[in-house]
């Protein structure tokens, strides 16, 4: 049995959100960046030892409020599909204290608008730029402190620049919107073993 995982990928311009999707799916990266200016939607299958999980990825464009209802999602072509996901990856740039604000509002309204009853949608935060480490604008403890103990979310630094735990990002991602063959195996080691040559195929 297939499952199907809808993905959104939300972050301020500049932070390295495509290249992080870019670098999951065809192990590239451009320095040149290019705005995201439209929602993209990528539809990779990935064959895990031997099982299929289909994610639907969304790539938004810098939004300035996430929708409060249906009818403003839709009312907007960059916005539709943004409420009904099974998990956000909210990206900032290490190096922008603005960005790290940018997700921090973003998170809260996402959790004041999604419909009252429904089961909790899991966000993960990442840092991303983690090569930049010296122009880190806020200690790594304060953040992942503030992510994990406060907000309750999933916390992942990383270099879509140099691959550096992409994957595990992506693991992380699987567990939290409860791949019942990720739970009980470690799953960034079963990710990147899955993923090495003649053992996975991302289509």
């Amino acid at each position: 049995m297939v499952s199907t995982y809808r993905v959104a990928v939300l972050g301020a311009r500049g932070v390295g959100k495509s290249a992080i999707v870019r670098q999951f799916l065809y192990n590239e990266f451009s320095e040149v960046c290019v705005p995201t200016t439209t929602r993209r939607l990528y539809l990779p299958a990935v064959v895990m030892n031997g099982h299929v999980h289909d994610l639907q990825i969304l790539d938004f464009p810098p939004i300035s409020a996430f929708p409060v209802n249906t009818l403003q999602e839709w009312a907007d072509a960059c916005c539709r599909g943004l409420r009904s996901v099974h998990a956000y990856i909210l990206v900032y740039d290490i190096c922008c204290f603005d960005s790290f604000e940018y997700v921090k509002t973003i998170r809260q309204q996402i959790l004041e608008t999604r419909v009252i009853g429904t089961s909790e949608t899991p966000i993960i935060i990442v840092g991303n730029k983690r090569d930049l480490q010296r122009g880190r604008v806020i200690p790594r403890w304060n953040v992942s402190h503030l992510v994990r103990k406060t907000w309750k979310c999933g916390y992942v630094e990383c270099s879509a620049k140099y691959n550096w735990h992409i994957l595990l990002l992506f693991s992380e991602l699987l567990k939290s919107v409860g791949c019942a063959r990720c739970k009980h195996v470690h799953a960034a080691l079963r990710f990147q073993g899955a993923l090495r040559r003649n053992r996975c195929a991302i289509m």
